[in-house]
């Protein structure tokens, strides 16, 4: 590639291309973020004690399109997950969060502000959590997550939970188990201005298609040329551990196209100028919070912070984050009300 024409991709890129570099150095280690500078306080949930019954949702019978309705009811009580965070000691004693630092507008560091502070839509709620949990919303210690290590961070415990952008399906409830949804979006093409792609379809045969590993990106592709909805030459096979690495790749001329969700193609768009995000959402989506499976008191109690939430809290959050890139009516991206596992 001559000069011009990396000149042209790189175009807008502006101060992302500073964050794309926080990207890559923060894949050498996991960062440790608490949060000292004060929010508004937004309302504790119920509180209780007692221990909350119940398991979280077999998967091995769940079907796709309701896996976003396979969590326990909520409540307000602590039980032994939430009694093991309250008693962590001193300085110790804070909430332990998998979050994204590099997704625009939903959990990345601003550099404008002093110490470059994580804020977004997702870290909204996390302080929210904290706050109901732990007493206040700054109670919480940030661990930035690579797209691919969301499911291992919980389970080895790194975490006590992620809020990620993260789509609840039914392979991941075999392995973790999610709140239920606070987010509603879909998969889109994000591809250069230029670009003869037309949409999710034949124009894509031959092309280089970018999708972070462990997305629900690389699933969809991987199915759709196994049923040969797309051409056999679709090129996926380059996968990168967070999802902003794409855009870089895009940038570059390293990709054709990135298939992510909606939500951050735009937030993506927003940032570069140089590219567009192409066509209507092709599948239909449900970000949760993702937690062990066997944390049934702190699912539950996640459930219970989002019943407020919903009604308060939820759309200042996207008014102040998400509007300016997918719009002031945000009807499209709420979930539909929650529908929780009968008890036994």
């Amino acid at each position: 590639m001559d000069a011009a024409r990396m000149r042209t991709r790189l175009r807008g890129w502006g101060g992302v291309g500073a964050m794309a570099v926080l990207c890559a150095l923060a894949l050498a280690f996991v960062l440790l973020l608490p949060r000292t500078q004060a929010h508004p306080a937004a309302g504790a949930g119920p509180a209780g004690r007692s221990v909350a019954d119940g398991s979280q949702a077999r998967a091995d019978d769940c079907v796709e399109s309701s896996a976003q309705n396979r969590t326990p009811p909520p409540s307000g009580a602590d039980g032994p997950t939430i009694d093991a965070i309250k008693a962590r000691k001193g300085d110790k004693r804070k909430l332990i969060v998998g979050i994204d630092q590099n997704s625009y507008r939903w959990g990345y560091r601003n550099p404008g502000t002093e110490g470059a502070e994580l804020e977004g839509f997702d870290i909204d709620l996390v302080h929210r959590i904290a706050e109901d949990i732990l007493g206040s919303p700054d109670d919480v210690q940030f661990k930035a997550i690579p797209t691919s290590q969301r499911i291992p961070a919980i389970q080895d415990g790194t975490v006590d939970m992620v809020v990620r952008t993260m789509t609840i399906t039914c392979d991941r409830l075999r392995d973790v188990a999610f709140s239920a949804p606070y987010f509603k979006t879909g998969q889109q093409l994000l591809v250069p201005d230029a670009s003869a792609i037309k949409g999710y379809d034949a124009t894509l045969a031959g092309k280089k298609v970018c999708t972070a590993a462990g997305s629900t990106a690389y699933g969809r592709l991987k199915a759709d040329r196994e049923r040969k909805a797309l051409p056999a030459t679709t090129d996926f096979s380059a996968t990168v551990p967070n999802q902003l690495d794409c855009l870089v790749r895009l940038q570059l001329g390293e990709a054709d196209a990135v298939v992510t969700d909606g939500a951050l193609a735009a937030s993506q768009a927003a940032q570069d100028p140089t590219v567009k995000v192409l066509g209507k959402p092709f599948t239909t989506e449900y970000y949760g919070v993702a937690m062990k499976k066997d944390a049934t008191d702190l699912v539950r109690r996640v459930n219970r912070v989002l019943v407020d939430y919903r009604s308060d809290g939820w759309q200042a959050s996207y008014d102040k984050w998400l509007s300016a890139t997918l719009g002031e009516d945000a009807r499209s991206s709420r979930p539909p009300a929650p529908k929780y596992l009968r008890e036994s």
